[in-house]
């Protein structure tokens, strides 16, 4: 769920620059049911966000931001996040009994960002897996658009590389695999993993409640989209969409 700008930009106008805020929340995602493939599935998902500005910011969107910085328009410090992998039942009939499940990972590392100004911010954030060899590099800028009456609503692109740990893990074909499926072996080096936009929006229904909804493109690139896995059981362009209903406690 890629959410959390329009709730930040929500709740900085109406809570003060120290004034911690707690969102809790469920609804559903419509997703592809691995990064790739061309098959999606709905699942419920919870939402959970604790922002103390200029200190400590988790969701369940984001993760956890620890800001060591807290300047007005500078913050940076601890990222951490937790990366979910796919299961036998997300793959194939003909995949589960080939293609490894892969289990979720939780990775960590630094995030910087600036904003510009109450609009616009950039940043980025580089990890690392915490039980492996994996490593990502994701650089993203958001802007909140003009409200429309009480809808809140923002934009954002993020672009994600990964190193070569990483890239086979989620897109490599092993030769005996390679075999098994009719294509051919697959062993990707890192580089540019995928690029997403998405558009984001928070309806209020009181003045603790409200609905956010989330729609994101993403087009994976470079060793991701050269996959066999993508190229002949997958597709480059993934959509999702989620909804939620949230309470600010």
């Amino acid at each position: 769920m890629s959410m959390s700008p329009v709730l930040h930009a929500e709740t900085d106008e109406t809570s003060g620059d120290n004034t911690i805020t707690t969102m809790v929340g469920a609804g559903y995602q419509h997703l592809p049911t691995w990064i790739g493939s061309r098959n999606t599935r709905y699942q419920a998902i919870p939402y959970v966000l604790f922002d103390w500005p200029n200190h400590v910011t988790f969701s369940t969107v984001d993760g956890l931001n620890v800001d060591l910085i807290g300047d007005k328009q500078l913050h940076g410090g601890l990222y951490a996040n937790y990366m979910w992998g796919r299961d036998r039942k997300d793959l194939s009939r003909r995949l589960s009994r080939i293609v490894h499940s892969l289990s979720p990972r939780l990775h960590a590392g630094g995030y910087l960002e600036y904003q510009v100004n109450k609009p616009f911010s950039f940043g980025g954030n580089l990890s690392h897996d915490t039980q492996g060899a994996g490593a990502y590099l994701d650089l993203y800028a958001d802007h909140d658009l003009p409200s429309i009456g009480y809808l809140e609503h923002s934009v954002e692109v993020q672009w994600q590389a990964m190193n070569g740990a990483a890239m086979r893990r989620f897109f490599g074909v092993r030769r005996m695999q390679a075999q098994k499926i009719n294509t051919q072996h697959w062993d990707p080096t890192g580089g540019s993993q995928q690029i997403s936009f998405s558009y984001n929006a928070y309806m209020p229904t009181s003045q603790h409640t409200g609905f956010v909804l989330g729609l994101e493109y993403t087009r994976l690139l470079g060793s991701a989209r050269n996959s066999p896995l993508v190229k002949r059981f997958g597709t480059p362009n993934q959509f999702a969409t989620s909804l939620a209903f949230v309470y600010k406690l």
